[in-house]
């Protein structure tokens, strides 16, 4: 493997911020398309890739695109990808994927054919009729959409949200990579102070300490590609050698990260996640209500994912929710509040308007993201 094209699926409404990641990380020739952005890199830009991205949900190589609208035409495509480069003649190789707006539709029949065409071009290679799949797992994937045909090869294994610190979590919890394509929007400093009034199980506080310490979020969990004997093991031991130098210690960062929630479970939970992810240090949090929360005195940052309406709440109690943040959540000259809901009237609840918007999603969950930035004091005249 030398120069690869890889890809990585993020939430809608990300891929700038995905694309503005690997752009620091250096890697080439980025694109970015709804739900995705693709570069390119070698080896040691697919291992750095999963360890650093913090908005992508994993990192796929990128096989191949071509039109099928027969399944002919499906099982030819595929058989004319070298697989062999990437795939062992014990590597276990199964198929999974989706179809959208495309005549090829049952998702079955698709992967029976892509796992056949799979097959064919191996025999080829390798001169062998049976394949045992004992060996490390190599997910194919695919999509279909408007019969574009795209073949993938995972290399993350479990999505890229799985840092390894959330072994539990509340009822309604924001993912790991939607959070961090906040926090990079709101802008964590290693001396920033972060309030989450509705701290949940901690994901905000805990991916902003990682942000501020310059912890790569991938750096205490491992990756499917890291047992491929395509892959020098050398390269993920230098990769996280690495980003274990970079990591900010002592002096360097000052970041607080300060939740509250009404639930002391919650705050137990992201007390406890915090100890997990090595970042308990920089985190404080107490169950509180909402109505007392006071507008911080220093420089800061308050983010929150408050209850739609949802799952914890009905649509009336959280519309009462938005209108009590409304009052508390004062404006002024030093803090910047950044809230995700998905209730359409938020503003009207709120009382003011955003200062900014950018459409997000929850899962499914159609959301904006509601900026509130600090207000700088009018000049006097005279």
């Amino acid at each position: 493997m030398n120069e690869l094209r890889l890809t990585c699926p993020c939430a809608f409404g990300l891929e700038s911020v995905l694309a503005g990641e690997l752009k620091r990380m250096d890697a080439r020739k980025i694109a970015a398309s709804d739900g995705r952005v693709d570069f390119s890199g070698g080896p040691e830009m697919l291992a750095r890739a999963n360890l650093w991205l913090r908005t992508a949900e994993r990192v796929q190589i990128l096989l191949g695109t071509f039109r099928a609208t027969s399944f002919t035409q499906l099982f030819d495509g595929v058989a004319a990808l070298p697989l062999e480069e990437y795939i062992g003649k014990k590597d276990a190789f199964p198929v999974k994927g989706w179809s959208l707006s495309s005549q090829l539709h049952s998702i079955p029949d698709c992967q029976s054919i892509i796992k056949k065409a799979a097959v064919r071009r191996l025999e080829g290679a390798y001169g062998i009729s049976w394949f045992e799949e004992s060996g490390p797992t190599h997910q194919l994937q695919f999509s279909i959409l408007k019969d574009q045909v795209t073949v993938m090869l995972d290399t993350s294994g479990p999505g890229l949200h799985k840092r390894g610190y959330r072994q539990m979590s509340n009822l309604a919890p924001i993912k790991e990579t939607l959070a961090a394509g906040i926090l990079d929007l709101a802008r964590i400093f290693p001396d920033t102070q972060l309030y989450d009034p509705f701290c949940g199980s901690g994901t905000f506080l805990i991916e902003a300490a990682y942000k501020a310490k310059n912890v790569a979020p991938g750096l205490y969990r491992r990756f499917a590609a890291e047992r491929w004997d395509q892959l020098p093991g050398e390269i993920w031991r230098q990769e996280r050698e690495r980003a274990l130098s970079l990591v900010r210690t002592g002096e360097e960062v000052s970041f607080r990260g300060m939740g509250s929630d009404l639930s002391p479970e919650a705050v137990e939970l992201s007390l406890s996640n915090a100890k997990k992810a090595q970042v308990g240090q920089l985190i404080t949090a107490c169950a509180a209500d909402i109505r007392d929360f006071k507008v911080p005195e220093e420089k800061a940052i308050v983010v929150c994912n408050p209850p739609y309406g949802d799952r914890m709440l009905s649509v009336g109690e959280a519309q009462e929710l938005n209108r009590t943040m409304g009052r508390v959540f004062q404006p002024s000259d030093h803090v910047g509040y950044y809230i995700i809901s998905a209730l359409e009237d938020f503003e009207e609840q709120f009382g003011r308007r955003a200062d900014k918007r950018r459409k997000l999603y929850n899962g499914m969950v159609k959301c904006q993201l509601y900026m509130y930035l600090p207000q700088r004091p009018k000049e006097r005249r005279g």
